[in-house]
Parts: structure tokens; C-alpha cells; sequence
């Protein structure tokens, strides 16, 4: 590792990032598509950007060769659903921007400001392969949590890739609850405030947003505009399959809208009514429990069942640790290519598996072409990993973003390096016998 750690260090200080051509081969390849792994595959990076990627691809004369020999290459993991970047301490109030609770904005509330790049939680993500994520906010006094962002976890002050990328909203349990106690008041919210958004597009100096039934500011009308246009998606979060088929049923009265569901727990049981309505998932992975009442069908199989009947699905971690801990998407998608060995149980190849936490986010989000696998043109996040990336004991041991070499230190690992080996001099009298 050390080896390749300082081959990797020389050849990035000795070029400029805009002339660097660097080769990874040798190693075990992971497109990132849904495709299953190469063994002895190449990838060529030039300029930030993935110029070939194969089994049988030439380097190019002069290129930088990093020789990944017994190690597995990827695409960085990009988080399907995050708050990556806006908590340090949950329960420390000026570290936390997941809500505004005091606020008059909803909708119109962009998150890309409040974006920490130097969160402990970014850095320690980045150690686990993560080199992109979708980052949301969250709700307090209204449905609407605002506009989310893309984020990169590069090692820099530039986090955010896509400012205003969706809007995030609450239905369910958790939405009736904002909406003043049951789903009929959250959905009259939100049929309201799309209608409110049409009038302002209609004629926007003359919205006022003070008559009794408008309940949005201008601001917030505003921020909804690209969203019944169907310029920005709309993430919404909802677990119960009524709630899921509620919300396809929005598109009745609005039929630009571009829905993004996340959470869906009991999505299998209307898999088939999803495909038809092409509205994709960012399903949480691990629900196999009903934790809530709107999730009395919850069950492992839940991304492998509405894969097998056609709807496109990516992992995502809300409600789950989703500010701290996006590193578990790996693990999450390893459970899902061992659930096929249980009776009964479905789960998804393992090209599949590594896509759910790859591309498939990536295409769900509109960025396909940018990032989530190593398909030519695409960015260059590239990840050396020292073993099987879905394998909780593997590691990793080189990380790419844009083409240009990141840091694998995070305050964890100052800790464990810090007291790995430690003289008793140095120990606070306390601990003296």
C-alpha cells in the first residue's frame, strides 16, 4: 500500500492536474454499471476525465502506470441520500443545518451554504470510498425542506457540484405531522403550494402570497417554480404503499413533475405501479423491520423486488445515520448480493449491488454522465480498493476525484495512529500506579 501510495504521490506532484494521463491496471475492474466485475482490467484517466476503461485497453504511450495487481478498482460510491456535510453534533444546535425551525422559508431554503467541507463526517466518508453524495435537508414547520444539493467530498473548499439540484419534501407519518396532524392536510399542502407556484410563474409581479389560501411567501413560490415545470426533480419521502401511490397519482394535476421517491419501505407491494409510472427510488436498504406504522411491510427484499419487477432503484440512507455514516452503503449493498443465498429472500447481483450505490444514484439525480462509474467521459473518481469494495474488511487504498489524489486521513484515523503505540511517559498521571 505504501508503495502505491508514494508511486501515485511522485507522478501527481511532478505534472499539472490539467496534463496528467494516468493507467490503473492489473487490478480486478468495476464499470460501476450493473456490470459485473473484470478481472485484469484498466482504466485510463486523463484531464479529470475517464478516457477508457476495459479488459483489453492500450495505455497510452508516456502514461503514469499505477499497477493495481491483487487489488480492486472502482468508481467512487456515491450516497443516494445524505446530510452529509450540515451536522458535526446532532444534539449541539449551531452544528446542525439539517432544519430551520424558526424560519419563514421552506421551499426556498438552499442548503449549498450550509455545506461543511471540512466536516469530520466528509473526511471520514471519503476513507470509505465515498466521492459524491446528494445531500437534503430536513423539515420542522412545513412539508417542504427546501432545495438539496450535490455534494463532492474532495479534500478542498468547493464541496458543492449542484446547487438547487431538487426539492425535498415530507409526506407520510412525518409530513401529516408537519402539516397540522393527518396525510389529508399534507397532501392539500402540497396540491396548494404547487398551485400557488403555477400562479406566481403565471405572473410573478403581481403574486402577493398574502390571501388565505396562498400559505407560501414569495421566496418559496419562487423556489417551486422549476419543480411543476419539471426542471428540478422532487425528492419525496414516504413510506406506506398508499402514500407511495398518493403521490403518483400527482401527476394528474401535474404532469411535468419529476418524482424522485426516497424511503419507500413498503415499495414492493406496488412495485409493478412504480415501473409503470417510471418515478424512481432511493430506498433505504436495511428496513427489514416495522419500525413505524407506515412501514408494517417492510423486508430486505424490498430493492431486490422492485428491481426484478423494472423500477429503476438506488440505496440511500435516510433516517439511518445519513449524516455521518454514508460508508455503510457499501455494507448495505453487500447484504443485498448475500440475500440471495436465503430461501425465499430477494436480492441483487453483484454488479447490481455495486450500481445501487454508483450509477444508479447518479442517473436518478440527472448525472449519469458525469459521475457514478468509469464509462468513458465520465469524472474521474476512481477508487483502489484492497479487496472486495462490498466486503466490510476491505479497505481503501487510493482515491481519485476529478483525476486529482485525495487524503485517506480522517480525525478516526489521527486517533488510532496517535494512540496505536504509545510510551507510558506520555500517559496523564491519572493512570500512574
Amino acid at each position: 500500500m505504501k508503495k502505491l501510495i508514494a508511486l501515485v504521490a511522485a507522478f501527481l506532484i511532478a505534472l499539472p492536474a490539467s496534463a496528467q494521463t494516468v493507467a490503473v491496471t492489473g487490478g480486478t475492474l468495476v464499470i460501476g454499471d450493473g456490470s459485473e466485475p473484470i478481472p485484469g482490467g484498466t482504466v485510463v484517466v486523463r484531464n479529470g476525465r475517464v478516457v477508457a476503461a476495459g479488459a483489453n485497453v492500450v495505455v497510452p504511450s508516456g502514461a503514469e502506470i499505477v499497477d493495481a495487481t491483487g487489488k480492486w478498482v472502482s468508481p467512487g460510491i456515491v450516497g443516494g441520500f445524505t446530510r452529509l456535510g450540515l451536522v458535526e453534533v446532532d444534539a449541539v444546535a449551531p452544528t446542525n443545518d439539517t432544519v430551520a425551525a424558526g424560519s419563514d422559508f421552506s421551499a426556498g431554503l438552499d442548503i449549498a451554504p450550509a455545506v461543511n467541507p471540512r466536516s469530520a463526517a466528509i473526511a471520514t466518508n471519503r476513507t470509505g470510498g465515498i466521492t459524491r453524495a446528494v445531500v437534503a435537508p430536513g423539515t420542522s414547520n412545513s412539508i417542504f425542506g427546501g432545495q438539496g444539493a450535490i455534494i463532492d467530498l474532495g479534500a478542498d473548499m468547493d464541496a458543492v457540484m449542484r446547487p438547487r439540484a431538487f426539492q425535498f419534501v415530507e409526506l407520510g407519518e412525518r409530513g401529516a405531522a408537519r402539516a397540522g396532524g393527518s396525510r389529508a392536510a399534507s397532501f392539500a399542502m402540497v396540491r396548494n403550494a404547487l398551485d400557488q407556484a403555477r400562479r406566481y410563474a403565471a405572473n410573478p409581479n403581481a403574486y402577493g402570497g398574502q390571501t388565505s389560501d396562498a400559505l407560501l411567501n414569495r421566496v418559496d413560490a419562487s423556489a417551486l417554480v422549476p419543480v411543476v415545470q419539471g426542471r428540478v426533480p422532487l425528492i419525496v419521502h414516504v413510506e406506506q404503499a398508499r402514500d407511495i401511490l398518493n403521490v403518483i397519482s400527482l401527476r394528474a394535476n401535474y404532469p411535468r413533475l419529476n418524482l424522485i421517491l426516497v424511503g419507500v419501505s413498503e415499495g414492493w407491494t406496488v412495485a409493478n405501479e412504480i415501473a409503470a409510472a417510471g418515478v424512481p427510488v432511493i430506498a433505504s436498504a436495511l428496513n427489514d423491520l416495522p419500525a413505524q406504522f407506515e412501514q408494517l411491510a417492510a423486508t430486505q427484499s424490498n430493492i431486490g423486488r422492485m428491481r426484478a419487477a423494472g423500477v429503476q432503484v438506488a440505496i440511500g440512507m435516510i433516517d439511518d445515520n445519513d449524516a455521518h455514516q454514508i460508508r455503510y452503503s457499501a455494507q448495505y449493498a453487500g447484504n443485498l448480493v448475500a440475500l440471495n443465498n436465503v430461501p425465499g429472500a430477494t436480492g441483487l447481483s453483484w454488479g447490481e449491488a455495486f450500481a445501487a450505490i454508483s450509477s444508479y444514484p447518479a442517473e436518478i439525480m440527472g448525472l449519469g454522465g458525469e459521475i457514478g462509474s468509469l464509462r468513458p467521459g465520465r469524472r474521474a473518481d476512481v477508487v483502489i480498493w484492497d479487496g472486495d469494495p462490498l466486503e466490510v474488511t476491505s479497505n481503501v487504498d487510493m482515491m481519485l476525484i476529478d483525476g486529482v489524489e485525495q487524503p485517506l486521513t480522517s480525525r478516526q484515523t489521527r486517533l488510532r495512529d496517535r494512540y496505536l503505540s504509545i510510551e507510558e511517559r506520555q500517559l496523564p498521571q491519572a493512570y500512574e500506579w
